[in-house]
């Protein structure tokens, strides 16, 4: 294994020992947006890294951990996905899928390590705006505290993530606080990635 990947914290060892501390800090935040996850899938998780370099180095050290399922083409990068051989537990959750996305060009995160999980609330939204108003119907305590996130310094972003040749649409609504994002979506990371032509 790289020894730049292990100096840097990012081998697959080293990030599964953080994983369950990650995972406490999403569900602190999931009660400031009101909206209890635990009903709903963990369909994956992801990591950042900013050196092209270290991130084939990430790429192949994972590739202990799971079949790459997926190297599409988004926004200029490629983003990889592995199938986990065993789904990944972390309190309540079983993972099945990791994301690891190649550093876009001119943009560098803060901190390189776990940066967000995304769960399935299933929706026949095909936009990211449809999406948001089908959640505030069903979860109308999330739809009370929307207003007041922007004051808790929670930023939100609605988007609708295409990689080439995908058929399905899979609208995005992202909560960010504190270096933590979680992202929902209608549709399991898996489902899209068959939807290719």
């Amino acid at each position: 294994m790289s020894t730049p990947l292990i100096q840097a914290g990012l081998a697959p060892h080293q990030m599964l020992s953080r994983l369950d501390s990650f995972i406490e800090k999403i569900a602190a935040f999931s009660g400031h947006i009101k909206f209890d996850f635990l009903p709903y899938q963990m369909d994956h998780i992801a990591l950042r890294i900013n050196d092209v370099q270290l991130a084939q180095s990430a790429r192949e050290a994972w590739g202990e951990y799971g079949q790459e399922i997926s190297a599409a083409q988004i926004n200029g990068r490629p983003i990889v996905v592995f199938e986990f051989f065993q789904p990944i537990q972390t309190k309540e959750w079983r993972i099945e899928c990791l994301e690891l996305p190649f550093p876009a060009q001119g943009k560098v995160y803060p901190t390189q390590d776990w940066e967000h999980v995304e769960f399935v609330v299933p929706s026949d939204a095909q936009t990211a705006e449809a999406y948001l108003n089908d959640l505030f119907k069903r979860f109308p305590e999330f739809a009370k505290c929307w207003p007041e996130l922007e004051a808790k310094s929670i930023k939100t972003k609605l988007s609708s993530p295409k990689g080439e040749g995908e058929r399905l649409a899979n609208p995005t609504v992202a909560f960010k606080w504190q270096g933590v994002t979680i992202k929902l979506h209608p549709h399991p990371l898996k489902r899209v990635i068959e939807s290719e032509s």
